[in-house]
């Protein structure tokens, strides 16, 4: 936070954003970080809502806002989403759930694309919305493969285990129910760069009546194979 742009503003909007980067912050705690008066707080927090930079929580707190996301998406348009742009659709088909795929962006998981299922239940979320690495399948998958370090602060804030983490090494998928509320299901497997480190995490979501309590079992190996096909590089 000790970047001077020379530009007052851009600066104070910096130090803002910066405090966010750790979770949703009240307006209160934002002038209590940054040191701002509340009224230049106040009016850079609405600014930057306006934008689209910062959006509120359930509970009235800023946070980062969706249009970070969508930038971060168009910065990594490559070979991997144009591949996405047929697989993602022909694993939805052939399942007939949702099919996403997320990045890695700080310590959030961004929706880089997605393929809906025309479902009642279906839980729409949009290519660029972006959520904490605290628990799901998605989380779970971007960050098994990740150093000791990183992994270790990671699992500070996660609601899940190391222990979790090694079962999804071992198995190369992780599964959870409720991650997009009540009722639904993931199954999320880990697509790879040339070099084989994670790069991002394709998941299958849909109702657990239609994919189970227990969707790994069923579906773990189709997800990964459409992860391995994404990892290939350009879809013929």
């Amino acid at each position: 936070m000790g970047h001077d742009s020379g530009v007052g503003v851009l600066d104070k909007a910096s130090l803002l954003l910066s405090v966010l980067e750790t979770g949703p912050a009240s307006l209160r705690r934002i002038v209590a970080t940054t040191g701002l008066t509340r009224p230049t707080a106040h009016r850079l927090a609405l600014a930057l809502e306006h934008l689209r930079l910062l959006t509120r929580d359930t509970r009235g707190r800023f946070v980062l806002g969706p249009r970070l996301g969508e930038m971060a998406v168009e910065a990594h348009g490559d070979w991997m989403l144009a591949s996405a742009a047929v697989i993602l659709p022909e694993l939805r088909d052939r399942v007939g759930a949702d099919v996403r795929l997320f990045r890695r962006h700080g310590d959030r998981q961004v929706c880089v694309a997605g393929a809906e299922a025309s479902t009642v239940l279906s839980q729409r979320v949009a290519t660029g919305a972006a959520f904490p690495l605290t628990a799901g399948s998605v989380a779970q998958v971007l960050l098994a493969w990740e150093e000791p370090v990183q992994l270790y602060e990671a699992l500070r804030t996660a609601r899940f285990s190391a222990a979790t983490l090694a079962g999804v090494r071992r198995r190369g998928w992780a599964q959870s129910v409720g991650e997009w509320g009540a009722g639904s299901a993931t199954v999320t497997a880990p697509v790879r760069g040339p070099s084989g480190q994670v790069v991002a995490a394709l998941s299958l979501s849909g109702p657990v009546g239609w994919l189970s309590r227990d969707p790994g079992r069923e579906y773990g190996t189709v997800v990964l194979d459409a992860a391995i096909q994404l990892s290939a590089g350009p879809h013929a």
